[in-house]
């Protein structure tokens, strides 16, 4: 046996004695057994998972949480430096995680890779843009972004309510850098932001949204994807999603370990198992919502009809169209957050 398979298979044997409980701070998506259990099974442990929603929700939490109460937490890409700067996360084991099999594009190492050391992995991403009824509205028709705003479709669309994205949806339709956005830029947001608030049925969270798409509430959603639509598409085959001409802008989902953990080498294992082809599968098509896996390595789970749903043979593309969610400073965000509360309150 190899040096490097000993030294697993150590780890292996000893894994019930690592800990007998392991607390992850994560998204929804986090919370199916099918990703769950066969951790939980192969190491004898139970994880206590605890599901936010925004950064700035986590960061809440674990101000209020004693330090070692959490071992892994699950965190938008762009919000790495965010919560290294914080001390709240530990450096990674780089040589034992499958960035060899990442799409590159998800990498994100100008924000995962801070003074030399890697302290997130890209677990999952997928795209803000915009969820149809193609029994009702054509892709034609929504090509144009600007159309959104235009009045066209009053009372027909619903709008996510997440403001980093959906505000970097509209600046790209704007013909904005969603990587350069200024204060400057912001009054032209706010403007479209507020005219898309007036033809808008409603604006929703994560499962609100999804309601209102596949109930037939509205025929259009703002700030959707695949992440709304591919899980639903067997039940109602007319739910659809694209990127209009302008664009769209690209999530990411990262997962790492906690720095004041005392299970470590438990949490490094758990990211392992999310990174794992067949983690990356389950994660991937989540009862809570489906969206493409870091790992190109999942395509070897994934069936045929789960790759279609989530587009993989048109990654390549969708890829080079897309912007990552704006990372405003701390002046630029609570600048950001001010107009979208004035949309919310429209």
């Amino acid at each position: 046996m190899k040096p490097a398979a000993t030294a697993l298979a150590l780890i292996l044997t000893a894994a019930p004695a690592l800990a007998q409980e392991l607390n992850a701070l994560v998204w929804c998506d986090h919370t199916d057994p099918a990703l769950i259990e066969p951790f939980e099974k192969k190491w004898g442990v139970k994880v206590n998972l605890k599901e936010y929603e925004g950064t700035g929700a986590a960061l809440s939490i674990i101000e209020q949480s004693r330090p070692g109460d959490w071992d892994v937490l699950v965190i938008d890409g762009i919000d790495v430096p965010r919560a290294v700067a914080a001390g709240i996360l530990a450096p990674l084991p780089v040589d034992r995680l499958p960035y060899d099999t990442l799409f590159p594009e998800v990498v994100m190492a100008e924000t995962h890779v801070i003074d030399g050391q890697t302290w997130a992995i890209t677990e999952k991403f997928g795209y803000n843009t915009v969820s149809f009824d193609k029994s009702k509205v054509s892709a034609a028709d929504l090509a144009d972004m600007t159309r959104l705003w235009s009045g066209d479709f009053a009372g027909r669309l619903a709008v996510y309510d997440y403001y980093l994205p959906v505000m970097g949806l509209v600046a790209v339709g704007l013909g904005l850098k969603t990587a350069d956005l200024t204060a400057a830029d912001l009054p032209a947001i706010e403007e479209a932001l507020l005219k898309l608030k007036d033809s808008a049925a409603s604006v929703g969270e994560v499962v609100a949204s999804q309601t209102a798409i596949a109930t037939g509430a509205v025929d259009i959603l703002v700030g959707g994807g695949e992440w709304v639509t591919a899980g639903l598409v067997s039940e109602n085959p007319n739910l659809d999603w694209m990127i209009p001409e302008q664009g769209a802008v690209r999530w990411s989902q990262s997962i790492g370990v906690f720095a004041a953990s005392g299970r470590k080498d438990l949490a490094v294992e758990f990211v392992r198992h999310v990174l794992s082809p067949e983690g990356q599968a389950a994660l991937a098509t989540s009862s809570c919502y489906w969206a493409m896996p870091a790992n190109r390595a999942a395509g070897e789970v994934l069936t045929a009809d789960q790759k279609a749903a989530l587009r993989w043979d048109e990654q390549a593309e969708y890829l080079k169209r897309a912007q990552l969610y704006p990372a405003p400073d701390a002046a630029l965000d609570a600048a950001m957050q001010d107009v979208w509360t004035r949309f919310l309150a429209r």
